[in-house]
């Protein structure tokens, strides 16, 4: 399995993209169909013409939901940026791009929607000239119409292409899953989803969850709607856990191998971006599925110390970023 986060301006298509390929409703709350905007992440999945399967997390393109945005593109390691041909680059693409960028990811390809409405040329040139100068650099470009369905057989064979390139994850490394979704099945418990980004999981596995450190069992897994006994990365997860309640377990949440993360509150990074003098003194900081406030104290003009106001399980080369939630901008990474 492959997973892929969708990203781009708000209207621009992307659910509608979604479901023009896999034929399932990505928007999960009855008020995002009402609206006709997603609101918070979908999830959907199809089969890909080399008999791959490809898993989609949909994210909304308001600027008044790009932490729900943040929290479903944190742990995937490629990109759907959706830009339409008769509205062209808007600011939410910019801003989507370049958390992309801050979280380094480096595979991606653009799908120029709504082609059937307006030439997709100047679109398109636009859209890869700014993605270009990002950590994708040189993406494949697809126009594409999701009313009409020109364009999505190239769509599917340039997805093809896109996962052929992504890198083999690391099957033995630990567990460590960022908490999206948590909710209750009757009958069943708690259940969190989220994209197992390295490693693997099984049913009996013993894990920790991240804020109170207490142990817990998977009980079941699921992914695109199939029990399993074992899941290995990359892949969605659904993880039915036993001994902990749907209270203590919420979206940035992560579950670890026993043992194999110490978790920090005080950090100390390399930024990119805004040079560090001309940060604010309180932040947030986006890495995974969390989003946590932090204080910020300079060190030097590319260093800063960050003081979390909750403990985080990070490792020694993590990419995040941060992001002033006063204004659409992502101040560094």
């Amino acid at each position: 399995m492959w997973v892929v986060a969708t990203a781009g301006h708000v209207d621009h298509g992307k659910s509608t993209l979604v479901r023009a390929l896999t034929g399932m409703e990505p928007d999960r709350w009855a008020e995002e169909r009402r609206r006709g905007m997603t609101i918070d992440l979908g999830f959907a999945w199809t089969t890909l013409p080399s008999g791959g399967t490809i898993a989609f997390v949909d994210v909304p393109g308001h600027e008044r939901f790009v932490p729900n945005m943040l929290a479903g593109v944190g742990p995937v390691p490629a990109a759907l940026i959706v830009v339409a041909a008769d509205e062209g680059w808007m600011p939410q693409s910019a801003e989507h791009l370049a958390a992309l960028d801050a979280l380094g990811v480096s595979y991606g390809l653009l799908a120029v929607t709504r082609a059937d409405l307006a030439d997709p040329g100047p679109a398109l040139a636009l859209a890869r000239e700014e993605i270009a100068a990002t950590s994708l650099g040189e993406v494949e470009a697809v126009a594409v119409s999701g009313a009409t369905g020109a364009g999505l057989p190239e769509l599917r064979a340039a997805l093809d292409r896109l996962v052929a390139r992504l890198p083999d994850p690391v099957a033995d490394a630990p567990v460590r899953l960022w908490v999206d979704r948590s909710f209750t099945i009757r009958g069943s418990g708690t259940v969190v989803t989220g994209t197992l980004g390295g490693g693997r999981l099984r049913v009996g596995d013993q894990l920790e969850l991240d804020t109170t450190g207490e142990p817990v069992r998977v009980r079941g897994l699921h992914s695109l709607g199939t029990a399993r006994d074992r899941m290995d990365a990359v892949a969605r997860v659904a993880v039915n856990l036993r001994g902990v309640s749907r209270d203590r377990i919420v979206r940035g949440d992560a579950l670890l191998s026993p043992g194999r993360f110490r978790l920090t509150d005080l950090l100390d990074v390399r930024l990119a971006g805004d040079s560090a003098a001309e940060l604010p003194a309180t932040l947030t900081l986006h890495v995974g599925a969390a989003a946590v406030p932090v204080r910020v104290r300079p060190l030097g003009p590319d260093t800063v110390r960050l003081r979390l106001a909750r403990p985080l399980p990070l490792l020694i080369g993590d990419r995040a970023l941060l992001r002033d939630p006063g204004r659409p901008h992502v101040a560094g990474r």
